[in-house]
């Protein structure tokens, strides 16, 4: 089969589920009013509450909620064939990830940009107010570590990479200077001038592993495993505009830009599906567990992901102008998320079966497949490195990206140079997240040590609280991504994140029936709901066998933990029942608990709104 078919497919499904289910939501059952002031106005402070250019927004959040999810999990999940993977991205985006995003967005804004732990609090009431904190305390720091390890994977011993990406920060902090303090509003300019920088990195970081540099930007997993949480603290320091934003904005113009440009190689080149619609629907050598549930867990953010509700209401509703955009930002962000999953499963897909799983198995289990290898050593020769057995999916996702480019007529003699863009292009898309979920769980931290120990440490301006939750947040991961690897660290992450958006998606629930004039728009987010539950509780369970069969110490830390995680995420949702049964028994739509809607939450932050 023609891999174009699969493309058309999905832009013809996300085009019409933007135009007509998202309006739908939009106009009927959330009622979006551009005369509300939103909170980047009510509470600007030049830090952490700043009104944003839509697009600009558009590009820190995408890039935010854009991790590894949509990349790495379909090609994992293409051990099953291409043909559940691709089902589940294209309806879930539609009906699960994009609502489910879409009406925490719409939620924080209106609770002045708060947290979904406190969303929870104020909504559903005290008990899921505590699960859900320790949920996502749990959850964010699980999560962040399984973003990371994915990109210690791809940059350990590759100079040129970790050059490349280690430029983009000094890159965007300029631009962010530039931008927003020497010539505010220069949104134009300020863009071309950093994706030209940017794609300089990417050329110039070719002379890097033959110059007297090699040894600095050669880095093993260690010194990886370190960088990282240093950047993560950075990153959740600085003022949102300096770092964060621009960096985000830059990075989004590489990311959309490389999946359209894949995207229109897949419509010159045409290669053909290699792999079966099914295989392996029982467990494989990649992933040992039945493709019911472990697809769905697999492919995390490429569907549905509750890391994004970490997103929805923490950076971006403190930075939306109006309203009515939450409908581009939220839904669209997760449609075009959802694209480059389909773009990912694809690049994964065109590999030769024997190649696809040489690459994302060890030797040992790849041995017993008796798959013949075809093309793989010419691939390793033209990218200059061997890609056999890294598992983690983000190097054969690199390779098949650059074979897809490299078959565009005259460009065969440049697939190393496609390889490590393509190599730049996963770590931006994972750092993007690791940055923005690192000061997202700031804010939670900040907020529950704030409500439940020290009130000032709920402030997001004040400094020690700022640099001691930081400092917890990064060592707490960092510690996670140090001690584990690739098989301890996915499952959980994969659950733990999932886990997370059934508790967002019941939140939203709740949400609906206090606002929409009928109560039967609940199902827009009961639907999912239902489904979601029952499969990653499943795939939870079957984890928790899975981490108590390892023997060892971090098997036996990683099944309490998802034990933990179930428990709470069951608690939740129990009372999450008992409000929507009170909720059904009114006619009429209450609102939510707002009332403090005109007040900034944060009781150093003072307004400073135009007259």
């Amino acid at each position: 089969m023609n891999s174009i078919w699969l493309l058309i497919t999905a832009v013809c499904v996300f085009l019409l589920a933007y135009r007509y289910y998202s309006a739908f939501i939009a106009a009927k059952v959330l009622a979006l009013n551009d005369s509300y002031t939103t909170p980047a106005y009510r509470c600007e402070d030049g830090r952490e509450f700043v009104p944003t250019n839509k697009w600009v927004l558009f590009g820190h959040h995408f890039a935010a909620i854009a991790g590894a999810g949509p990349l790495v999990g379909p090609v994992l999940a293409a051990q099953y064939g291409w043909g559940p993977g691709f089902v589940w991205i294209l309806l879930g985006s539609v009906f699960a990830g994009a609502v489910h995003d879409f009406i925490i967005l719409f939620a924080s804004v209106r609770h002045n940009g708060q947290s979904l732990a406190v969303i929870a609090r104020r909504e559903v009431g005290t008990l899921t107010g505590i699960t859900t904190s320790l949920s996502i305390l749990f959850i964010i720091i699980v999560a962040l570590a399984g973003l990371a390890i994915v990109v210690v994977n791809a940059l350990f011993k590759n100079s040129w990479g970790v050059y490349t990406i280690f430029m983009t920060i000094p890159i965007a902090i300029v631009i962010g200077l530039y931008m927003f303090k020497i010539s505010p509003g220069s949104i134009r300019s300020g863009s071309i001038v950093g994706f030209i920088l940017v794609m300089l990195a990417v050329i110039t970081g070719n002379y890097i592993p033959n110059s007297s540099f090699a040894g600095i930007f050669t880095l093993t997993k260690e010194q990886l495993s370190i960088a990282l949480p240093l950047y993560g603290f950075m990153a959740a320091v600085l003022p949102v505009w300096l770092l964060l934003a621009p960096r985000d904005y830059l990075s989004s113009y590489m990311k959309i830009g490389t999946v359209l440009a894949l995207a229109l190689g897949i419509v010159i080149v045409q290669p053909a599906v290699n792999a079966n619609m099914t295989q392996f629907m029982n467990g494989g050598p990649i992933i040992p567990g039945p493709w019911w549930p472990y697809v769905f867990i697999t492919i995390a953010c490429g569907a549905i992901s509750g890391f994004h509700s970490l997103i929805s209401s923490g950076t971006t509703p403190k930075m939306l102008e109006l309203e009515s955009q939450a409908r581009l930002i939220a839904y669209g962000g997760m449609l075009t998320e959802g694209f480059v999953a389909v773009m990912a499963l694809i690049s994964a897909v065109v590999l030769l079966p024997g190649d696809f799983f040489a690459i994302n198995t060890p030797a040992a289990a790849f041995a017993k497949l008796n798959m013949p290898i075809v093309e793989l050593n010419q691939l390793s020769a033209l990218v200059g490195m061997d890609v056999a057995h890294r598992p983690g999916g983000a190097v054969s996702l690199a390779v098949g990206m650059a074979h897809i480019f490299s078959s565009i007529g005259g460009m065969s003699h440049l697939m190393s140079y496609w390889y490590q863009f393509a190599i730049m292009f996963e770590a931006l898309f994972i750092l993007t997240t690791i940055d923005a979920g690192t000061r997202v769980a700031r804010y939670i931290l900040q907020d529950i040590l704030g409500t439940y120990v020290y009130a000032p440490l709920k402030q997001t301006n004040w400094w020690p609280g700022i640099l001691f939750t930081s400092a917890l947040v990064t060592f707490a991961w960092g510690y996670l991504l140090y001690s584990g690897d690739v098989a301890s660290i996915w499952p959980l992450f994969g659950v733990a994140n999932q886990l997370l958006s059934v508790i967002a998606l019941a939140l939203g629930t709740t949400i609906i029936l206090k606002v929409a004039p009928k109560k039967s728009y609940a199902w827009v987010t009961a639907a999912p709901l239902a489904f979601l539950a029952v499969t990653v509780i499943t795939a939870g369970i079957l984890n928790v066998g899975m981490f108590y069969r390892r023997g060892d110490m971090l098997g036996n830390i990683n099944g309490t933990v998802s034990i933990v995680l179930i428990v709470l995420v069951i608690i939740t949702l129990l009372d999450s029942f008992r409000a929507w049964n009170q909720l059904l028994k009114k006619d009429k739509p209450e609102g939510m608990n707002t009332e403090i809607q005109h007040v900034c939450v944060y009781n150093d932050t003072k307004p400073n709104i135009p007259s």
